[in-house]
């Protein structure tokens, strides 16, 4: 079983033991006898079993059993303690023993409600909540059932409610100590662009673009969704002006895996200000980092992203040779981009498929027909990518692949979660069972370029209440905290930097770092054997511990956010700052 179930397994068992003792305990009230015992029964079943995934999940890391072992494990040992004794000599009147048992599933409650509400990191402040919670609800309980508790009893729960809540409440707002990040900060590129070679005007607006024979509303670059592709040369310097028409709240272009000099990044409120109606920037940086990468906006990246404001970037080391095709995949008001397209190839060319995930969430794909090798992830080429039949990729959200291959005489086609969006002719390919290619062990592996790290980092990324704002949120969150009270990373220039980033939370988060390509180290403990796989997005799945590295060696204030646009807008946004 993977973390990811067991964070899946534990959430459901703590509210089966959370319902069988709520549950147990309406029934004594009600004088059910025997449904009230049952139902007892199954809550110890599973606060016992609970302990075991507790321990496991301790085991796969203290990150995904913090809150649980420190505040979940008492208040559950609170009610077996209190309701396991009282259930052994409830042999008279069943009624007896519904505060006992409702006691019990407010205590397994206050726990889960922790987890869910709080996540990592575990703290006083939670604890003191989770406490007063429990208390307060006993404390009602037991007069709506005419209990007839003592005066010295009642002065004290209500003293232990008000002082766990008062001093909870104050430790869950205090503001946490954030650096801020402003867009006056000052970095010096460090190689001069020098005279543009190639030249691009993207004018960002609203319009009306075909998808599927449906006219659909859109947010684009030029008029059309994705925007005009941009190619260049190696050695190439690229002028790109950026126009707003009339996106009235903003826009700018981040070049998304191309690692630009920090004052070209695009990043609103860090390196520039969002480009408003009526005005325009121009971003200028020289094509020597060959590959596939694309463009959007960064302003309101949410919704300006999934409504069109995205575009193709490749960068050449000379003329194309053979066949070079992009397949920018989105989807656009629930439909799905690019049309399917059939372009015949001779036998024997080259072939060289760009696959670009401009989504949020991640893309299955699948070439049937040839064999293939993947030649690229990310801009990076791979050493000895050996060919590969009958296999699919997942690409992540901001992710790119390079498959090449060489072209047959029958029909080769490019599925994309089972829809064909590209083909030389006609094929007819079941792909869904098709095994999918693990990045970390393909190709011929090398030597680590470093044997230290100057600079190490944890990320812990889970959801949790927000209270920091001036209205209460729902946040994705990073070691506990949302954006914009998340502390920056700090490092200094020729620093090797080391990130731990880990999922307890239940949804995939594809990790995205600005300005860097990162080399994977391992994953769930599991070294990378392949070729050396240097990333700028991939896929952090539930309860999956990924170790990467990069040598900090392009100064300036970048973010470093989950690329489910989603979830960056809901908290999950950083900063990694050269000090």
């Amino acid at each position: 079983m993977t973390t990811g179930s067991l964070l899946a397994a534990d959430l459901v068992i703590a509210v089966l033991a959370t319902a069988g003792w709520l549950g147990g305990g309406a029934a004594s009230a009600a004088r059910r006898r025997p449904l009230a015992l049952g139902l007892a029964a199954l809550a110890l079943l599973a606060t016992l079993a609970r302990a075991i995934t507790i321990t496991a999940l301790a085991r796969a890391g203290w990150w995904f059993a913090a809150e649980k072992i420190l505040i979940a494990a008492p208040l559950s040992l609170a009610a077996v303690v209190v309701a396991g004794p009282r259930l052994l000599r409830a042999r008279g009147d069943i009624r007896s023993v519904a505060v006992p048992l409702l006691f019990a599933g407010y205590a397994t409650g206050g726990g889960l409600l922790v987890t869910v509400l709080h996540g990592y990191p575990a703290s006083a402040g939670a604890g003191l909540l989770a406490v007063a919670g429990v208390v307060a609800a006993t404390a009602v309980t037991w007069r709506l059932l005419g209990a007839r508790p003592s005066p010295t009893v009642s002065r004290a729960a209500v003293a232990v409610a008000v002082g766990a809540l008062v001093t909870g409440t104050g430790l869950a707002v205090a503001p946490a100590p954030a650096p801020a990040v402003p867009h006056d900060h000052q970095y010096q590129d460090a190689q001069p662009a020098g005279e543009p070679t190639r030249r691009f005007t993207l004018t960002a607006g609203t319009a009306t673009v075909s998808v599927g024979g449906r006219d659909v509303g859109a947010w684009a670059f030029n008029g059309q969704v994705p925007g005009p592709e941009l190619t260049a040369t190696v050695g190439d310097v690229l002028e790109v002006t950026l126009r707003n028409r009339d996106i009235a709240r903003g826009v700018t272009l981040h070049w998304h895996g191309y690692d630009v000099p920090n004052s070209q990044d695009g990043v609103p409120g860090v390196t520039q200000d969002a480009v408003l109606p009526g005005q325009e920037f121009v971003y200028r940086f020289r094509a020597d980092q060959v590959g596939t990468y694309w463009y959007h906006t960064h302003a309101v990246s949410d919704i300006g992203v999934r409504k069109g404001l995205y575009g193709v970037l490749v960068v050449r080391p000379a003329p194309a040779t053979g066949v070079d095709v992009t397949v920018a995949v989105h989807t656009l008001s629930g439909l799905p981009l690019p049309a399917p397209r059939t372009e015949p190839v001779g036998a024997g060319t080259p072939v060289r498929l760009r696959l670009i995930n401009t989504d949020s969430t991640t893309h299955r794909y699948a070439l049937a027909g040839t064999p293939f090798r993947v030649a690229a992830i990310d801009g990076y080429d791979l050493r000895g990518p050996t060919p590969l039949v009958d296999t699919a990729v997942m690409i992540p959200a901001g992710g790119r692949y390079d498959l090449v291959f060489t072209a047959p005489a029958t029909p080769v086609a490019l599925f994309v979660d089972g829809r064909q969006v590209h083909s030389t002719g006609p094929v007819s390919a079941a792909t869904g069972a098709w095994p999918v290619l693990d990045p970390l062990g393909y190709g011929a592996a090398a030597t680590a370029p470093w044997a230290r790290y100057d600079r190490k980092f944890t990320l812990v990324l889970d959801r949790g209440l927000d209270l920091r704002g001036l209205l209460p949120r729902y946040a994705h969150t990073v070691n506990g905290a949302a954006d914009p009270d998340i502390p920056s990373q700090v490092v200094r220039l020729g620093d090797v930097v080391k990130f731990t980033i880990v999922n307890r939370s239940p949804v995939v988060h594809p990790w995205h770092l600005h300005g860097h390509h990162v080399l994977v180290l391992t994953r769930d403990g599991r070294p990378a054997t392949g070729s050396p796989l240097w990333l700028d997005s991939f896929d952090v799945r539930p309860g999956e511990v990924w170790k990467v590295a990069f040598l900090a060696d392009n100064p300036g204030m970048w973010a470093n956010h989950c690329h489910n646009l989603a979830h960056a807008d809901a908290g999950m946004t950083l900063h990694l700052m050269y000090s």
